[in-house]
């Protein structure tokens, strides 16, 4: 097989342990999913009541338009609905836009550590990539700046950024997006936007129309809870969707997820009452860090990254023997921390008392 090239350099996405893996593995009776930034509230309501009835006619295709879905969107930020783009997920969105323009001879930038499938997309399209360091888990857009090419052809911002946390600045943001070609597309990956309470944050929607160059990624993922049925999308100017259709499958969302996501929108109350929930245990996350005397990075996400006394692999081993998964730092990029899902009260109290083992044990108690 003539694969490409940079595929040998390359590994596959590797996923974290399954609950039921871990449960029979350490013989354990619970165990928490704390790694991968799901809803610990599940869904709203007015999902769980469609797919408690469902009448979806399975041999028929999906509208490969999204055509209700798209309508509710656009009602929902003020914007056409020519300027809205559906993704199997932001995964497939990123593979989308990569497709579209990037190739040998082109130029992409983004941070890291960030979400890796910026980077993972536009090496195997055979662009080259700057990756940035953050700078206290901040991206450093003067840098981003500097690395500016005549080859640059889409730059990716991760805000809040995962695995940090961390929010830009609402000047800092709209100074570098003012400073940045417009022929080259900043991707505002916002997967966590329903979260932030900042009052300092960008309301990206109202600059598409001042800078036609930008592409705001969202899903349903995250707060929404509907991360088992895969499906994200992105707002832009027309011009910048269009061309992106091209690249876009045909029915690459299904009937059961766009139905879904439509049911999701009539219940923004339930994301309300998640972002205040999701605040008040990041807070929580905040006092136990300072407490211990443990780096924590400034979250407005519905994760943590937090400072632990051994190696991260250790660390998150010996949670995981306690019933809770979580993400190693040292996969993301930021050794001697781990990667924590903000859950509920009561799965947060444990956990609690899971960490106050592991410092015990590990000498910072």
């Amino acid at each position: 097989m003539k694969w490409k090239q940079v595929l040998r350099e390359m590994k596959p996405y590797k996923p974290g342990r399954s609950i039921e893996e871990v449960m029979e593995t350490y013989n354990l009776t619970e165990v928490v999913k704390l790694a991968s930034n799901e809803n610990p509230y599940g869904c709203a309501k007015s999902v769980k009541e469609f797919l408690n009835s469902s009448t979806l006619r399975f041999e028929i295709y999906p509208d490969g338009n999204g055509g209700t879905l798209r309508k509710k969107l656009s009602e929902k930020y003020g914007v056409d609905e020519e300027a809205i783009l559906f993704g199997n997920g932001s995964d497939e969105t990123i593979s989308i836009i990569s497709r579209a323009l990037l190739d040998k001879g082109s130029h992409a930038i983004m941070a890291t550590p960030t979400f890796p499938q910026y980077a993972h997309n536009a090496k195997i399209e055979g662009a080259a990539i700057s990756e940035i360091p953050l700078v206290d888990g901040q991206h450093d857009l003067p840098a981003f700046l500097e690395e500016i090419t005549d080859q640059t052809a889409v730059i990716f911002v991760c805000n809040p950024n995962n695995p940090t946390g961390n929010l830009i600045p609402k000047k800092n943001l709209i100074s570098f997006i003012e400073k940045v070609p417009e022929h080259i597309l900043i991707v505002l990956d916002e997967a966590y936007i329903e979260f932030v309470t900042e009052p300092d944050y960008v309301d990206s929607i109202s600059l598409l129309k001042r800078f036609p160059n930008i592409l705001i990624m969202r899903t349903f993922s995250k707060a929404y809870g509907l991360a088992s049925f895969r499906i994200g999308y992105a707002i832009g100017s027309p011009s910048v969707i269009e061309p992106l259709n091209k690249v876009r499958n045909p029915f690459n969302n299904n009937s059961l997820a766009i139905t879904v996501a439509e049911k999701a929108l009539e219940d923004e109350a339930f994301i309300d009452s998640c972002r205040l929930l999701n605040a008040e245990q990041r807070e929580r996350f905040k006092q136990y860090a300072a407490q211990n005397s443990l780096n924590l990075f400034d979250s407005q996400t519905n994760f943590v990254l937090i400072e632990v006394p051994i190696d991260a692999d250790e660390a998150s081993e010996f949670l995981l023997e306690k019933g809770f998964i979580v993400r190693s730092g040292n996969a993301l990029g930021t050794p001697h921390h781990v990667r924590i899902t903000i859950g509920t009260e009561e799965q947060n109290n444990r956990l609690f008392s899971a960490f106050d083992q592991l410092l015990m044990e590990k000498g910072r108690k």
